[in-house]
């Protein structure tokens, strides 16, 4: 009779490497493989390597620190910037902005999934490589959403079909819940949810269907928004909602996660903007009665002539009268 195999104790090092922010799980893969991880000065071969934690281990000579608690920012990715840490194009990249638009204590943060160099809109920003592998797989289910510009002749019945998915040059591409919002003769807005996100999948679907795409922006991905954040700014969701969205995701499907954590977004950009009182004038007070004057206050607009005299008080000396003469 076999004896029951005992539970394993740790985790496999890609996980740990991954989960303390070092890259994504495939990335860590590639380090082992190319023999920059050791575990006491020994060379580690193989991403099965099961620990404890990460005592020992150091990554191109450097000892890895243990894993901070995971944090998710929400960036507005400008269009014309490269989803990478560096482009043999010399194009700039996301990390160009990033250095203003992220917190000081920020560290090194990876985005989960991508937006093309002309895509615009909400990129998730994480430290936590193993969060990041989990929001991006198509079997996790989260889903995306995108408004599109386009232009050309489409109905809703065509968009109302892609519901059922359908496949482009041999490319196979799953459920999308397309809706035209508003249009202009051949110009319009249409917004589009895909939850597998294949490279440019928006664009060539909609290209497919004879529009021609002028501006593309991701307003939502999983229970994040990107409501009214301004361009080229980052905001980071609260530490209580982060970690409620990674148990929800590990445990479940991914695709019922209802969080608050856009209204916490919400909340933060509105505290970050400027007060009405500091740049927007007052609206000027209503005038007091002066001593002079008795009775109700005048209301509608005030006289460009001479103030009419109040009634006398008792014990009041008259005011000489005007002598006549013409009129200006």
């Amino acid at each position: 009779m076999n004896s029951p195999e005992q539970p394993r104790e740790g985790e496999r090092i890609a996980k740990l490497l991954a989960r303390a922010g070092i890259a994504s799980r495939r990335e860590v893969e590639r380090m082992i493989a190319e023999g920059r991880v050791k575990l006491n000065d020994e060379v580690l071969t193989t991403p099965a390597t099961v620990l404890k934690n990460l005592k020992g281990v150091t990554v191109d000579g450097k000892p890895v620190k243990a894993a901070e608690p995971t944090r998710i920012f929400i960036f507005h990715k400008p269009a014309g910037l490269i989803t990478a840490e560096r482009d043999p194009a010399g194009r700039p990249t996301i990390y160009t902005a990033l250095r203003n638009a992220l917190p000081k204590d920020a560290g090194r943060v990876m985005p989960i999934g991508r937006l093309d160099f002309n895509t615009e809109g909400l990129l998730l920003l994480t430290n936590d490589g193993e969060l990041k592998r989990a929001m991006e797989l198509p079997a996790t289910g989260l889903p995306r959403t995108y408004r599109a510009r386009t232009f050309g002749d489409v109905t809703q019945a065509q968009l109302e079909e892609l519901i059922e998915g359908i496949e482009i040059d041999g490319v196979r591409y799953g459920k999308i819940d397309a809706n035209l919002e508003r249009s202009t003769g051949r110009n319009q807005w249409i917004e589009v949810t895909i939850t597998e996100g294949k490279n440019r999948e928006v664009r060539r679907v909609l290209e497919h269907l004879g529009l021609e795409v002028s501006r593309l922006l991701r307003t939502a991905y999983g229970p994040f928004e990107l409501l009214d954040l301004p361009r080229g700014q980052a905001v980071e969701i609260r530490q209580v909602e982060v970690e409620r969205f990674r148990r929800a995701l590990v445990g479940g499907t991914g695709t019922d996660i209802k969080l608050s954590a856009p209204q916490q977004a919400r909340a933060r950009i509105a505290r970050s903007a400027p007060r009405r009182s500091e740049d927007a004038p007052r609206k000027p007070a209503a005038p007091k009665p002066g001593p002079a004057r008795s009775g109700p206050a005048r209301s509608g607009p005030a006289r460009s002539g001479p103030a009419r005299p109040g009634p006398a008080k008792p014990g009041a000396r008259k005011p000489a009268p005007r002598k006549p003469g013409p009129r200006k």
